[in-house]
Parts: C-alpha cells; sequence; structure tokens
C-alpha cells in the first residue's frame, strides 16, 4: 500500500503582532519543537511541516491557499499559542479545502507555581486562544477533529495517528477512478446509488465499461505471463491435487490467472484503485474472477461484487487508512447465521472473493463449481479467517445523503471444518449481541456488503466520516435499541434541516 511519510500535514499556529517581536519569537519557537516532535515521532505516519506563525489575515489567507494548492499536504493542524482573534480566520477558513485538526493544547504541561508571572501569562494563552479559535470554526459551521491534551501524551499523538491516517484515505478518494465492469446485479436497490452526486460529494468517479473491453486486453495475456503468474501462486498457496499441473483442472487455474493479468493490466492502464464486476455479466470470460479478484485485493485494490461501486471505494479508503498497520481490511458479506441462544455467530463470506490477507493459515487454491453465471468452474483461495477484535462498515446511499454505518465486532476463529464449503470463511459476533446488532444494522439501512477491518476502530471511520461530511452510524456494545432508533430519528432531522 502507500507509504505514507510522503505526505504532509502542516503545523499553523495562530498569535497576534499585539505581543511584540520577543514573545513572537518564543512562540516560534516552542511550535516549532512541537511540529518537530510530531513529525520524529514513530507513531505519528505522515511528515507535520511547521509553517511560520500567522499573526494577521493576510498571513492566515496565504498559508491557507497554499496548503489547499500543495499536492502532498493532507490536511493542517492548527493551535493557538496566544490569543489569536478569530475574525481574522474567517477569510482563510472560507477557502479551506483539506481537513482540520484543532490541537487543544499549550507548550508547558504543568504550571509554574512559584515562578509564573505576566510575562508567562500572555506568552501561554491557548486555555482561551484555542476557545476562540473553536468558536469561529464552530459558527462556521467547519467539520474538524479537536484534540485536547499536553502534546507528548501518547493519547493526544494516538488521536493525530488516526486523523493522519483518515486525512490519507480521504486524499486517496480525490481524483480516484473506480471501474465497474457491467452494471449492477439487477433488481438489487443498496448497491447502487447516485455516482454523480457520489463524485460530487467525495471526488472520486465511477464509470461503466463492458466485460468486452476486459476481454480484449485478457487475451493480449501470454503463455508465458500465465506460467509464471501459476509459479506464484505454486509458491503463495496450498494447492489442491486436482488443480496442480496434468491434473483435470488444471486448465482451471491457468484461465484465472489469465484473467488476474488482463485485468490487472487494465486498472494500471487506467490508472484505476477499485473495481466491481457482475456474475450476471461474464460475456467473453470463461469463469468469473474469483483468485484475480481477492488477490488484487491484497495488493491494495478495491472490490465488490455484483455492480456494487461503493464498497470497492471504502475497501480501497480502509487500505490506505491502515497502511503499514498489522491485519487486514476486505470486501465481506454477511451470509448465514448461527443462531444458538449460548453462541451466536456471523458466518461471512462471498461467493469467491474475499481478500486472503484475513488468513489465518496459507490458503488453499481450489477449483469448485459456482451454481450461478454459468461458466466454467472458478479457482479461489480457500481459508479461515484469524480472530480478534473487528469491524464491519458500510457506505450506503439514503437517497438526500451518503451515511456511513460501522458495527465493531469480535473476530472468532473457526472450530468446525466446514469440508463442503469451497470459500473463504470469517466468524464474528457483533456486539454489543447478535440480536440488537443486527435489528440496529436493519434500521440503519446497512448493506449485505462491507468492509471488514482487522486493524482499525471505529474513531478512524469517524474521523473519516466527519472529513468526508457525511453521516455517521455507530453499533457497539454500548448501543441499545430504543436510544438508537431515537438518534436516527434526530438524525434525520439534522440532515433534512442542513441540506
Amino acid at each position: 500500500m502507500l507509504n505514507l511519510k510522503t505526505f504532509e500535514v502542516w503545523f499553523i499556529t495562530g498569535s497576534q503582532d499585539l505581543y511584540g517581536p520577543e514573545t513572537l519569537a518564543q512562540a516560534a519557537e516552542h511550535a516549532q519543537e512541537i511540529s518537530k516532535y510530531f513529525n520524529d515521532h514513530q507513531k505519528v505516519p505522515v511528515q507535520v511541516i511547521h509553517k511560520p506563525i500567522v499573526k494577521n489575515s493576510e498571513e492566515i489567507f496565504s498559508t491557507i491557499l497554499a496548503a489547499n494548492t500543495a499536492s502532498n499536504c493532507i490536511g493542517i493542524i492548527t493551535w493557538m499559542h496566544t490569543f489569536s482573534p478569530a475574525k481574522m480566520w474567517i477569510r482563510g477558513l472560507n477557502i479551506l479545502k483539506k481537513p482540520l485538526l484543532h490541537l487543544h493544547t499549550q507548550y508547558n504541561r504543568d504550571i509554574p507555581w512559584d515562578s509564573i508571572d505576566m510575562d508567562f501569562m500572555n506568552l501561554n494563552q491557548s486555555a482561551h486562544g484555542d476557545r476562540e479559535f473553536g468558536f469561529i470554526v464552530s459558527r462556521m459551521r467547519i467539520n474538524r477533529k479537536v484534540v485536547t491534551g499536553f502534546w507528548q501524551d501518547e493519547d493526544v499523538i494516538a488521536k493525530i495517528n488516526v486523523w493522519a491516517r483518515a486525512a490519507a484515505a480521504w486524499n486517496d478518494w480525490q481524483g480516484a477512478k473506480f471501474v465497474r465492469f457491467g452494471d449492477n446485479m439487477r433488481n438489487v436497490a443498496v448497491t447502487d446509488g447516485d455516482k454523480v452526486e457520489a463524485e460530487m460529494k467525495f471526488g472520486f468517479s465511477v464509470n461503466t465499461y463492458a466485460i468486452g473491453d476486459l476481454v480484449a486486453i485478457i487475451n493480449q495475456v501470454t503463455d508465458d505471463q500465465i506460467s509464471s503468474l501459476v509459479k506464484e501462486y505454486e509458491a503463495s498457496y496450498t494447492l489442491a491435487d486436482n488443480v496442480k499441473a496434468g491434473q483435470p483442472l488444471h486448465q482451471h487455474v491457468l484461465d484465472a490467472a489469465k484473467i488476474e493479468l488482463g485485468l490487472k493490466k487494465f486498472l494500471e492502464d487506467g490508472g484505476y484503485k477499485g473495481f466491481t464486476d457482475s456474475f450476471e455479466d461474464l460475456h467473453g470470460l470463461v469463469q468469473l474472477p474469483g483468485i484475480a479478484a481477492q488477490r488484487l485485493m491484497e495488493q491494495g485494490y478495491g472490490f465488490a461484487g455484483e455492480g456494487d461501486w461503493k464498497t470497492p471505494a471504502l475497501v480501497r479508503a480502509c487500505k490506505v487508512m491502515a497502511s503499514g498497520m498489522e491485519g487486514a481490511n476486505a470486501f465481506m458479506e454477511d451470509y448465514t447465521y448461527h443462531f444458538h441462544p449460548e453462541n451466536s455467530m456471523v458466518l461471512g463470506s462471498h461467493m469467491l472473493e474475499v481478500d486472503a490477507s484475513l488468513a489465518k493459515e496459507k490458503p488453499r487454491l481450489e477449483v469448485h463449481p459456482l451454481g450461478i453465471g454459468g461458466k466454467a468452474d472458478p479457482a479461489r483461495l480457500v481459508f479461515n479467517a484469524s480472530g480478534g477484535p473487528a469491524l464491519n462498515a458500510s457506505l450506503v446511499d439514503m437517497g438526500d445523503r451518503f451515511r456511513l454505518i460501522v458495527n465493531t465486532v469480535e473476530g472468532l476463529e473457526a472450530t468446525q471444518q466446514l469440508p463442503k464449503l469451497p470459500v473463504a470463511r470469517v466468524l464474528w459476533k457483533p456486539l454489543p449481541d447478535m440480536k440488537t446488532a443486527c435489528t440496529a444494522w436493519i434500521y440503519a439501512g446497512g448493506a449485505h456488503h462491507t468492509v471488514y477491518s482487522q486493524n482499525l476502530t471505529v474513531e478512524y471511520l469517524e474521523d473519516f466520516a466527519r472529513i468526508a461530511g457525511v453521516e455517521f452510524i455507530k453499533i457497539d456494545e454500548r448501543t441499545r435499541l430504543d436510544q438508537f432508533e431515537n438518534e436516527l430519528k434526530w438524525s434525520e432531522v439534522y440532515y433534512q434541516t442542513h441540506k
């Protein structure tokens, strides 16, 4: 995935001309020290770039304008070391196009009880300088993250890390392209939506290509390329006996490798960051892309099946947010339930296309009938996912707005063999409990397609939703259905009155 250190966050400190050169010099020194601490901290994934202290409307405007136009700047952190009259910030904030984090801190952690004097007080005025700035941002209805605490606290660093990763994912969406091969699965509602509104809101585009356009690229793949990729399969996975060279189903593996090579070239040549296809539209393909989708997701592409174009974008965003972190982010579907009263759980999977980076053990490459699509038996990677804390996230089009729904879950390791289910298997317990979580998900209009994340917490998605300006719905261990239904109603009123 991406190296997030190629991105910059600008550290902008506010003050005013009132204090004189000595105080401003001290403030600048402190701001530079803080930004360097963030930049050098191993838990801050991006570069933090110190910018000269801004003291008036003109300096604020020019700094924010420069941030807007700097391609590698993905957001700004603001801090008011002294009092900074907030009317000076209006012109600059009016043009701000990058995510904003407001750091509410101060240079000194403790009050120097024995030596504090008015000079110290004049210099260290964040306690009310940040409140003045906070008012104008709220007054201007600008979304931002507020982080409060001493700048060296690990909690503060952790929150900056989360926000910076969310800002990187948002930056990755700007100008991103996702391709839809064929149309949406016929008559399905939740996977469809307004692509024009999405491009206006999110910055990424979705355009359709016929399967024939892809097939033309696949047909250019050479035998040598196929042979090389199959050797990679053999080194990476455990191959079922009947798919090895010379065995009855080996040709299916060769066909799958050819599809993967052509699909990857199509994505690379077009600059796409993800794709979706549909088993209802396979004209010219010998089999539905299975292992191809699995492996391309593992390489960082977004994917979802059945023409669902929103989920590939969300898969990609989650992968960018989690760059360099252990664990995986993958296309997922709630497939079937285990309603045992003492051990309720969800079995998640998809027909073929689940990212193998979720796997607990070395995946097996197998070929089996699919039963839908009317094509040859497709190759796929079969595995059980590892357990641990996780979440499911769904992006849906509510007609007048987009809604991001997140449910925290506890991933489980499979204790049964499932010998007749030749797909990836992911088990989890939704929080707070099966009945509450599933009921709340349905009330919220959550889709059956999700991103399953093993490494992101709710805070990442909440920050991302705040940056994107979309409705955020959370289902977790504290969810109560009576209150949850009311919150949905309140949210409906809010968005109806803030169009």
